[in-house]
């Protein structure tokens, strides 16, 4: 492959010219979005605060309990109100809310919405503690505050993503995607992007590689738009928003060559890592005595600060669930031990973080000898498995001895399914970076679980999942996958 790969022939400057305005405008558009979506949330969110406020200080009977000597009223209490506003637009763009990924995903914006709820609640009750407010702060106002204000802003990003979504401005804000050859992980990228009209990329079409080759066939649904040898043309004539390479087998000088063509161009280039060659993790740019490394960047519950919220939330949701679930323990014991007489909770050799083994409690769903010919997955329709038993996995309730597990520290309420050591010894050699999921507690319930992927499953799927849940836990991560545990209860037998 000679090192000149792009086709001398070069395009009308007036073609060139449009494809150019074309980016300009929609980057522009995405800009103007953008501040219209940070000025309606402050302005929305400065609504909630005014709305709480008339309801704990005008309306009875939160208005007879005094905070200080003094009236409170709107003037005295502007400062609050300008604080908490300007406290909650830092705190949704740390959390991603202004993302142009998320514009055209209300679930994410929603996420982020409650994350940001969460937090500002915290922060705003901290700083009320920690320093004296003239006058005082009412705890009772802050968490209206955080309710009414959460509420309108998701109402005004509502009706906000529904005009987002309109055919002619959804089109605009759609970064068009280039893919140059095709492998796996590029077909996973289209069958993504193809099927969900809240992906915020469009695939335009693909190239084959340095090599005019594919490793993969791509789909019908994605056009080939030429030769690699033209692609500096097809670059100038065609509106490319990203260049993305799904084929690192050239040699570097020709993916410099593209990548400087891409720079010329003004054209983002980057590169899908090949899945079980790089962690999913976000990579990271960092200078070592001023040398450029590339590496994996820190997961959140590296942070101390993030595992004692976990832990936070693990322990009161294990003392509520232990509570909660004891009569359930005692009536379902009682129905296991009536059709199969014998130990009514069973113990069971996992792995956990680290690799430290423990012994899970499960309520019993099984015959006594369900694994005399050794350890085995759950089958549709399996014979070991008690009549009381298919129920019982069905609803998860099987699983709730396990609150004891949380209370002990051996387990989180959310994360990766732990998995019987024996069966991990061959996992780990079949499936590079299986154990990459063992950095965090294993949990009752979690991503990959909530999205089917139990039992005798796609291994690969179900670690592509647990690792999307490393990368990109939020405290209301965890909260929407507990929710989602009680009526997603698919291949649970």
């Amino acid at each position: 492959m000679p090192d000149k790969i792009f086709n001398p022939e070069l395009a009308s400057p007036g073609k060139v010219a449009t494809q150019r305005q074309r980016r300009d405008v929609s980057n522009f558009l995405v800009e103007i979005l953008t501040g219209v979506a940070v000025v309606g949330d402050m302005c929305f969110f400065l609504g909630g605060l005014l709305l709480a406020f008339h309801i704990r200080f005008s309306l009875p009977p939160l208005k007879y309990l005094k905070v200080g000597p003094e009236e409170i009223t709107t003037i005295n209490y502007s400062g609050n109100f300008i604080f908490g506003v300007f406290l909650f637009a830092l705190l949704a763009a740390r959390s991603g809310l202004y993302s142009s990924q998320n514009m055209l995903r209300l679930r994410r914006i929603s996420l982020s919405l409650m994350n940001t709820a969460v937090y500002w609640l915290l922060i705003y009750l901290f700083i009320s503690l920690l320093f004296y407010f003239h006058p005082p702060i009412s705890r009772l106002f802050v968490l209206l505050a955080t309710t009414c204000g959460t509420l309108w802003v998701f109402a005004w990003r509502y009706l906000f993503n529904r005009f987002l979504h309109q055919e002619h401005v959804s089109r605009k804000l759609r970064p068009r995607i280039l893919v140059v050859g095709w492998n796996l992980e590029a077909q996973r990228l289209a069958q993504s992007v193809l099927q969900d009209p809240s992906q915020p990329y469009e695939i335009l079409g693909c190239l084959p590689s340095a090599h005019n080759e594919y490793r993969v066939q791509p789909p019908g649904e994605v056009p080939q738009l030429g030769d690699y040898g033209n692609i500096e043309e097809i670059l100038k004539t065609t509106h490319v928003d990203i260049v993305l390479i799904a084929d690192l087998d050239p040699k570097t000088r020709e993916i410099i060559a593209l990548c400087e063509v891409c720079d010329r161009e003004m054209i983002p280039f980057k590169v899908i890592p090949t899945y079980f060659q790089i962690l999913l993790s976000g990579l990271h740019l960092e200078t070592i005595s001023g040398v450029p490394v590339l590496g994996i960047a820190r997961l959140p519950m590296d942070s101390v600060f993030n595992r004692i919220i976990k832990r936070t939330i693990d322990v009161v949701g294990a003392i509520v669930g232990l509570i909660v679930s004891a009569p359930l323990i005692a009536i379902f014991g009682y129905l296991v031990y009536r059709e199969s007489p014998g130990p009514v909770i069973y113990r069971q050799d996992r792995m956990g973080r680290r690799g430290e083994l423990f012994k899970i409690y499960k309520i019993r769903s099984m015959r006594l000898d369900a694994e005399k010919d050794g350890a085995q997955w759950a089958t549709p329709n399996d014979g070991r498995r008690l009549k009381i038993g298919a129920f019982l996995r069905k609803w998860n309730i099987d699983e709730v001895p396990q609150f004891w597990n949380v209370l002990m520290g051996q387990m989180s309420l959310v994360g990766p399914r732990p998995e019987r050591p024996e069966l991990i010894e061959d996992f780990k050699d079949q499936i590079r970076h299986y154990n990459a999921r063992h950095n965090v507690k294993p949990g009752m319930t979690g991503w990959a679980q909530v999205h089917g992927l139990r039992g005798n499953t796609d291994l690969h799927e179900r670690l592509r999942f647990d690792l999307y849940y490393l990368e990109n836990w939020t405290p209301i991560l965890d909260l929407y996958i507990m929710f989602m545990t009680f009526y997603r209860n698919k291949n649970a037998y």
